[in-house]
């Protein structure tokens, strides 16, 4: 493992958003265990991130670690699809295109319009457009915010609405040329979706997927026991504020800890502002929304952490969102909401 991979891990290790608990304390290290009840895992680095997916209990006709590696073989295809990073995805075709019309496949098209549903419900907050201000910071290893003027030209080329979509070609056209999109707030959620109904329809029936975070729980344990969820106390090594226990359910995590740097004492965040271009000034230091599909979880916690506590609580109210459950967190205080 190279020194920057283990890096990497180590980072989110003590950053990650979510720690499934207790009961998956052994699938980190990739044994597999399956006579004495434990899952079989697989650990791995797709989507800029650490993932882990532990097969507790499959009763179809392929073992365990076959499905695993079909399974983080899938999250590559979407990776390849998804990522703006990738020189022939889709999304980076799009971009490329500067207001030209571009063919995509029909999973991009599917997670495009989920995220302008979430663009027109949050009047902007959530918007994947944001890419011209989102590349300008560097979360990794930098330490200094951009210029302000890099910003203000970068921002007036961001907006949902510069997205048009032709279903029936399948095609992608943005209005700016010089709009681009990043889908990184709903794109892993939309992928732990994906990866379930693949393992669902492979007969798996009790499973965890934890794409750096976004915690997907296929049925419960094989006793028949919920999973532990735990939802992290901000700055912290790894200490838990809450747990829940749940079954069949995601979990999806936004904060402020997740990526970060100091800058003359202002705490930079990667969480940015549609409006301004600079990290969200959010009343709460993290949002957790347990939801029936990872994908709305990742645009809702996004959203609401974008909104603040009282405009969030607020947009709950006025949609329709299914059963959720969402914890606000401040200052090493949870609250439970809706």
């Amino acid at each position: 493992m190279s020194l920057r991979c283990k890096r990497i891990i180590e980072n989110y290790k003590r950053h990650a958003v979510l720690c499934v608990l207790l009961c998956i304390l052994s699938v980190f290290s990739g044994c597999t265990y399956s006579d004495r009840g434990k899952p079989v895992s697989k650990t791995d680095f797709v989507l800029d991130t650490v993932a882990t997916i532990a097969i507790y209990d499959a009763s179809g006709k392929e073992d365990e670690e076959t499905l695993l590696k079909a399974a983080f073989d899938e999250i590559r295809r979407y990776e390849r699809l998804f990522s703006a990073e990738i020189k022939e995805s889709d999304i980076s075709r799009i971009n490329e295109a500067r207001g030209k019309e571009t063919k995509v496949s029909q999973e991009t098209m599917e997670l495009i319009k989920l995220s302008l549903k979430y663009s027109e419900l949050s009047s902007g907050a959530f918007d994947i457009t944001i890419r011209p201000v989102s590349k300008l910071w560097d979360f990794k290893g930098g330490n200094k915010p951009p210029e302000d003027e890099r910003i203000r030209e970068a921002i007036s080329h961001v907006g949902y609405k510069n997205i048009s979509l032709n279903e029936e070609s399948s095609t992608v056209t943005l209005s700016d040329p010089l709009a681009e999109i990043e889908p990184g707030g709903i794109a892993k959620g939309y992928i732990a979706d994906r990866i379930k109904e693949f393992l669902l329809d492979r007969e798996v029936t009790s499973a965890i997927i934890n794409l750096g975070g976004n915690v997907v729980l296929i049925g419960s344990k094989p006793d028949g026991n919920d999973f532990n969820v735990g939802i992290e106390k901000p700055f912290s090594d790894g200490e838990m504020l809450k747990n829940l226990k749940l079954s069949d359910l995601s979990v999806v995590t936004s904060g402020n800890y997740e990526r970060y740097f100091y800058y003359e004492d202002r705490l930079y965040h990667h969480i940015l502002d549609t409006a301004t271009g600079y990290p969200v000034e959010s009343d709460m230091d993290s949002v957790t929304v347990v939801s029936r599909y990872s994908a709305d979880g990742d645009a809702l916690s996004t959203t609401l952490f974008c909104l603040g506590k009282e405009r969030g609580k607020e947009f709950l109210e006025k949609g329709d969102f299914g059963e959720l459950k969402v914890f606000f967190t401040d200052s090493g205080t949870v609250t439970e909401y809706y």
